[in-house]
């Protein structure tokens, strides 16, 4: 099989040295401050909708399909700039600091190029992306007021993204958690303010919220620049003098990245926007049952989503060294903790599953509807949690392609033709029949990713084409 590189690399930062990079200690070091910059994030979310649902189902109905549609450009550029922290973790890795700078700024240039056209696009087709969806009138009317302002907020987001995921290659995801929680503060002082008019401001209603989400950003995308461009940080990684436009690099980050926003964007609002369409067609109960029981997973997710982002961090570090088969063992350990955590997850939708949907509205039609719909999110938990890990762990070394392809069969055969079956053949069980498709999707997903994985085609990507940077060899048998 040929000779793999391992590369000597200054001493481990943030704690980690010492430690067995294989252990759970190792792995909920690293990843335990993102998955409270996870968990902020989707808190964000959460109070948003949760203070926009004191205004009336309507609002509650218009706050999640507002949110999922302003995802999907979002999700695109997200996608994109997570090939930040791949070639980031794999210069580290390499011991190529200087690199890790520029990739943060090939990231920014193509973000905000994007974000300029998202806005012209998005802004005066609002209304008209919601009617096409079925969604009632007077829902949509909300929904457009809270997508025109959200979507400005990604001019500042992609600052946030791309130094997210800088911070999480060079192994410092302290930064990103601070600021975040910073962020969240401000955002649910603003929400409490501006939805329901405090201390002398007008009362905004759910434009309210997304003015709020966009102070949050605004905040955040500040810290986070700030620190970046701090001595510390600049002496290190050379971050104030590797802003110059490189095509280079903007070329390498588009061809990993851009089949991992085609993966976020059908992955996570693509998807969920196909869902909102087809449990539109059965009212506005069904809607807001849908955007409470989506609320309570995403909350519940999102450790796991945590986890898989440090797995990439870590895998590309140990990729970047030569040393795949620790890759593969780092890999193995955070799947058995999603797993777990999982497993419990879905237990408790399925136990609390009415007091879960009593805690967000009292209209009993929407509680019935939605206690049904968390029994398939409780039956769906664990094959989601292998669809993140082994999604992360693909990422990690590259293989992106791959999971763009099965996320985009899953989410348009799968969810898509199988949910419209559902609602054109089986309309009397309502909105049980999309989420049926989409319970399905995901184990879909998880089952190929994980196949895909343990195919082991991912060890034989190489993203630099042997380009090497003070390295050693060893024998391709000490690592697999």
């Amino acid at each position: 099989m040929g000779l793999e590189r391992r590369i000597e690399v200054p001493a481990r930062q943030g704690g980690l040295a010492g430690i067995d990079e294989t252990s759970i200690k190792y792995i909920m070091k690293l990843a335990g401050p993102l998955i409270i910059t996870t968990i902020s994030f989707t808190m964000m979310q959460f109070v948003d909708r949760f203070m926009v649902s004191r205004l009336g189902t309507t609002a509650l109905a218009a706050i999640l399909p507002a949110g999922a549609m302003s995802f999907v450009p979002g999700s695109f550029a997200m996608g994109i700039m997570s090939s930040v922290s791949v070639f980031v973790s794999q210069s580290i890795g390499r011991g190529d600091r200087k690199a890790c700078s520029s990739y943060f700024w090939a990231a920014i240039h193509i973000g905000l190029i994007y974000y300029f056209i998202v806005i012209a696009v998005m802004w005066p087709l609002a209304p008209k992306m919601f009617t096409m969806l079925g969604q009632p009138a007077d829902v949509v009317k909300l929904e457009s007021v809270y997508l025109r302002i959200v979507v400005c907020a990604g001019l500042p987001a992609v600052f946030i993204w791309s130094s997210n995921n800088f911070f999480i290659g060079i192994h410092r995801p302290i930064v990103t958690m601070y600021a975040s929680l910073a962020a969240q503060v401000v955002n649910i002082v603003s929400n409490y303010v501006l939805i329901f008019g405090k201390f002398g401001f007008p009362k905004l209603g759910i434009a309210g919220a997304a003015l709020g989400t966009l102070l949050g950003v605004l905040v955040g995308a500040i810290i986070r620049m700030s620190i970046l461009l701090s001595e510390g940080t600049n002496s290190r990684y050379q971050t104030r003098y590797t802003s110059r436009l490189s095509i280079e690099k903007i070329k390498s980050l588009l061809k990993v990245g851009m089949p991992v926003g085609f993966e976020f964007m059908l992955n996570v609002t693509l998807w969920g926007v196909i869902l909102f369409g087809l449990v539109g067609r059965f009212g506005q109960e069904s809607l807001a049952a849908t955007s409470v029981a989506l609320s309570c997973t995403s909350l519940a997710v999102m450790p796991v989503v945590g986890l898989g982002i440090a797995l990439t961090a870590a895998m590309g570090k140990s990729i970047g060294e030569g040393r795949k088969r620790i890759a593969r063992r780092q890999a193995a350990v955070c799947f058995r903790v999603a797993l777990i955590y999982m497993a419990i997850m879905g237990i408790c939708f399925f136990i609390f599953r009415k007091n879960l949907m009593e805690f967000w509205t009292s209209d009993d039609k929407v509680i019935d509807i939605g206690m049904k719909l968390l029994i398939f999110a409780a039956i769906y938990q664990v094959f989601h949690a292998g669809r993140i890990i082994y999604s992360s762990s693909l990422r990690s070394a590259g293989d992106t392609i791959w999971l763009a392809v099965v996320s985009a069969l899953s989410a348009i055969v799968v969810l898509g033709f199988g949910g419209f079956i559902a609602v054109r053949f089986f309309s009397e069980y309502g909105a049980l029949g999309p989420w049926a498709a989409a319970t399905l999707s995901i184990i879909t997903v998880g089952l190929a990713n994980r196949w895909r994985f343990k195919g082991n085609i991912w060890m034989q990507i190489d993203l630099f084409k042997h380009k090497s940077v003070g390295v050693v060899l060893e024998n391709e048998a000490d690592v697999d």
